[in-house]
């Protein structure tokens, strides 16, 4: 049997079926029952050396939805967006739906993430979907409406820095997580700039980001000691705001976008990589881990010394 590489479509549209960034094999459940290994084939990417492309790796055919409040339309340091949507909530029936828009941004905080996912992976495809408001306020249920959509659409990168400290919403958010990760859509989320109980960074089946504080705004480390895997550049970054301008400003959800980027920065170069295979080539080029040499297993160097 054998698969054929399908384009990619647009927010909207049907995602493709089993190719490149469609997990094959969709349709088992618990065991491998009357097939073999050549009634389930898996075209694989072994992903980049120690982490990092070898090739040019931009973000070129990455679509990377920033979950937000909005992007500004066409500001400079982001250009223009591969789409824009809001998620509504009607006032009196209470029912949510999620409605192209060209509102823009209205807090500054999504801009200044679409900001930094292009700065790292300038050649991505930016997408927006708006879920709070003025003040940075927002509700679970629009976060939760929104991030499904998103998950929905097939996204190859979704960049969430929010989080909601609400227990009620954490299971409904944790299957929504395991959804996007066997789909192949990784979600990167921020922990949340105090040490109080959030979600969604707390599941594994995310990519969970802090900052850290160090000059170089090239360099991610990773966390020996999660639940937050890993810190990424947001003390004191320039980041793009309302108006066209920029501020400098603190925070994990200015370190988010950056790890969102380089997921896009790598998945241009390979695009048939995991979400496993991600979290591991971020592990691999994160500039705290180590990479001791294997041991030789040449005749002579290894011995057993149980009997002696």
């Amino acid at each position: 049997m054998t698969t054929t590489e399908p384009e990619r479509t647009g927010p909207g549209e049907p995602r493709p079926a089993p190719g490149a960034r469609r997990a094959p094999g969709r349709g088992l459940t618990w065991s491998l029952r009357g097939r073999g290994p050549e009634d389930v084939p898996v075209l694989a990417d072994p992903g980049p050396p120690l982490g990092r492309p070898t090739g040019p790796a931009t973000g070129r055919g990455v679509r990377v939805c920033v979950v937000d409040s909005g992007v500004e339309r066409d500001h400079p340091l982001i250009g223009p967006l591969a789409g824009s949507w809001v998620v509504v909530k009607d006032a009196e029936s209470g029912g949510i739906t999620v409605e192209p828009t060209t509102t823009g941004d209205t807090c500054g905080h999504g801009t200044a993430c679409a900001g930094i996912v292009r700065r790292t992976a300038p050649e991505c495809e930016i997408h927006s979907v708006r879920v709070l408001g003025e003040r940075f306020s927002g509700t679970g249920d629009i976060l939760m409406a929104g991030l499904r959509w998103a998950v929905e659409q097939g996204f190859d990168v979704i960049n969430l820095s929010l989080s909601t400290t609400r227990t009620r919403f954490a299971q409904e958010l944790h299957s929504l997580a395991d959804s996007a990760y066997f789909a192949r859509t990784v979600i990167v989320a921020s922990a949340h700039n105090t040490p109080v109980e959030s979600f969604p960074w707390r599941f594994a089946s995310v990519i969970s980001v802090g900052s850290h504080q160090e000059d170089d705004p090239e360099l991610h480390l990773y966390n020996p000691d999660p639940p937050v895997e890993f810190f990424g550049p947001g003390q004191n970054v320039t980041v793009p705001w309302l108006g066209g301008r920029t501020i400098r400003t603190t925070g994990n959800s200015f370190a988010t976008p950056y790890v969102a980027g380089l997921c896009a920065r790598v998945l241009s170069a390979h695009p048939r990589m995991t979400a496993f295979q991600l979290k591991n080539a971020l592990y691999l080029s994160a500039a705290n881990v180590r990479h001791a040499p294997r041991p030789s297993s040449a005749a002579g160097d290894i011995r057993d010394d149980s009997e002696n």
